[in-house]
């Protein structure tokens, strides 16, 4: 099971595996306080998509059919099957840093990793 939830949320046992996967590290955020079971840079949107994107709301689904596009590529996919692992093995916890809470990589990825589990 995948849940998301922003960085800044305080860690709680209920969250299993607690992944970032923003291509970079949060602001304000110690090591010590993400308490990150493994941080994922590589799964983030590429930094061209990502400046594209700019946080836009009326540009996100557009981003979200070029980040799809992106997960599909052999570079994501090492990552992808560690995340489908661990999920199946129980709750994994993707983290990230955007202040939008609707429009962002993580709701993504999630989608994305579900579809691809069924």
């Amino acid at each position: 099971m995948f849940e998301i939830k922003r960085i800044y949320e305080e860690p709680a046992e209920a969250d299993g595996e607690r992944v970032l996967i923003d291509r970079l590290w949060p602001r304000g955020i110690s090591k010590e306080k993400a308490r990150l079971s493994k941080w994922m840079k590589e799964i983030a949107p590429s930094p061209e998509l990502r400046k594209e994107f700019n946080h836009k709301p009326e540009k996100f689904e557009q981003f979200r059919e070029e980040y799809f596009k992106e997960l599909k590529n052999d570079e994501k996919k090492k990552n992808i099957d560690w995340l489908q692992d661990k999920a199946a093995d129980g709750k994994v916890t993707l983290l990230y840093g955007a202040k939008d809470e609707k429009h962002n990589h993580a709701i993504v990825l999630k989608e994305y990793l579900e579809k691809e589990k069924s």
